[in-house]
């Protein structure tokens, strides 16, 4: 019986340090869902970042959709929900892989791979909309293109400096060819490229060439400002990859590593440079998929791991991590890490605040209703919990505020949320009580008392209520 307590004691401690563990995590970006082949892009004053979404339980790459994620602090995520899915072309039957967005005249449009009912293999479909969010419309009514083969994936697109659009695709040959001014049509020949990853590359490296995942990047011209702070010599500059175009990928077969080629021409051809994320096995994931963004004078990287509980290759979430360019104008190498990118900007508790924004989360879920326009929290569950960090209280509009609101929806029981200062167990500065309101989509508020601090912290939401069922679900929540 003593052996058998002293084993109870050691479980808990485990369970109780691997739980502080995950409230300190900031990677994976989101906890509601698998989040496969991240795909960022800066619209407004937002980051956004389209992902795949990886099924629960798959044994293979089991993805039916797409999802959306954004943020304006870099640490806390707004879930989107679903913007658009395979079924949502008419000639597509399976396989919504990995995606990329881009803005163009006022209307946002989203290429994506699917396997094709009319050809048998994969293809290149593109889908619009008039709102980053979605919801997004198949284009054409057909792919954009198709010749029945397998390796029609992963598609990149970007618009070179002189308006021109390119879009580029593949495994294990790299596909690129011009898009039309629409942006819904070729404009060239596909030229198929199977030298990237190739030219430049040791004889003993030959794991590193393209496999897969295409992510094109220009980089820019330094000013003149810019050379003569940096110091930088004629030499220097001539060799160095400023103004140059790259091409990241994974490499290396499996398990793949996250390396790129560079070139003076959108289309090649492509010089091999070296490794970006070298492959070590720490992401428990087989594969990687990347993409890279500036964001409010700052550059990051975005990834892949299997983080997650019941995370692998099959069960992938999106990460990211800040970096510098060298002096030379090229990639580091860039380490994956739990931690994740510092803040850049605080969150106002005080206004109207969607549920579906959060840090970190353990336990729940997101639905959606896109008639509605409307995400909310789910599945959530005595022990559940979800994190905002950088929650500023000191703001001008402190006085006063004393209550905070919760719209909430509960079929059956309801529940108890709790509001707890830096970790699940500080200091609880709320408890709200919800109870039935008769359906999981009859919203109703639910207030209570709130001892505001005078500084910033992170605050925790912490779910409590019977043992074992759902117990509400949320939509928005306010302190005034």
């Amino acid at each position: 019986m003593t052996k058998l307590l002293q084993q109870t004691k050691a479980l808990a401690l485990t369970l109780a340090l691997a739980t502080s563990n995950v409230a300190m995590a900031q990677n994976p970006i989101a906890q509601t869902c698998f989040s496969t082949d991240p795909a960022p892009m800066v619209s407004g004053d937002r980051l956004y970042v389209f992902t795949g979404h990886d099924e629960e339980n798959a044994d293979f790459f089991w993805m039916n959709d797409w999802r959306l994620f954004s943020t304006t602090d870099m640490v806390n995520w707004q879930d989107h929900g679903c913007p658009l899915a395979q079924c949502d072309f008419k000639w597509a039957d399976d396989r919504a892989w990995a995606p990329q967005c881009i803005e163009r005249n006022g209307k946002f449009y989203f290429y994506v791979p699917v396997h094709s009912k009319i050809s048998k293999g994969m293809a290149i479909g593109v889908a619009v909309a008039d709102r980053v969010e979605g919801p997004y419309k198949d284009a054409l009514g057909k792919p954009l293109y198709e010749d029945g083969k397998w390796d029609h994936i992963d598609p990149t697109v970007w618009i070179d400096q002189d308006g021109q659009a390119y879009i580029g695709w593949g495994n294990p040959k790299f596909y690129s060819a011009k898009l039309g001014d629409d942006m819904i049509s070729l404009a060239s020949e596909v030229k198929c490229d199977t030298a990237v990853g190739k030219a430049g590359l040791a004889a003993d490296a030959k794991i590193k060439r393209y496999v897969e995942g295409p992510w094109f990047h220009q980089q820019r011209t330094l000013t003149k400002e810019e050379i003569k702070k940096m110091k930088l010599t004629k030499k220097e500059l001539a060799a160095s990859a400023w103004g140059k175009y790259f091409l990241i990928y994974a490499a290396g077969g499996v398990p793949e590593c996250i390396a790129y080629s560079e070139s003076d021409s959108p289309q090649g051809p492509w010089k091999y440079v070296g490794e970006i994320m070298p492959q070590t096995n720490d992401t428990k994931s087989f594969t990687n998929h990347s993409g890279i963004v500036e964001y409010k004078g700052h550059n990051y990287f975005f990834y892949h791991t299997g983080w997650l509980p019941k995370g692998g290759g099959f069960a992938r979430s999106a990460c990211v991590e800040e970096f510098e360019w060298q002096r030379d104008g090229r990639m580091p190498q860039i380490k994956p890490t739990h931690e994740g990118p510092a803040p850049i900007a605080v969150l106002n508790p005080y206004g109207v605040h969607e549920a579906e924004v959060m840090a970190f989360s353990e336990g729940i879920r997101t639905e959606w209703n896109t008639k509605q326009q409307k995400v909310w929290v789910s599945d959530i569950h005595n022990g559940d919990w979800l994190k905002l960090r950088e929650v500023d209280f000191a703001q001008p509009t402190t006085r006063n505020r004393k209550a905070i609101t919760f719209t909430a929806a509960s079929a059956l029981q309801g529940g108890i949320v709790e509001v707890h200062l830096d970790s699940i167990k500080g200091e609880k500065i709320a408890t709200v009580e919800i109870t039935p309101t008769g359906g999981w989509e009859e919203w109703q508020e639910f207030t209570a008392p709130i001892n505001v601090p005078a500084d910033k912290h992170d605050m925790f939401f912490v779910f409590k209520g019977l043992k074992g069922c759902k117990l509400y679900n949320l939509e928005k929540w306010r302190i005034e």
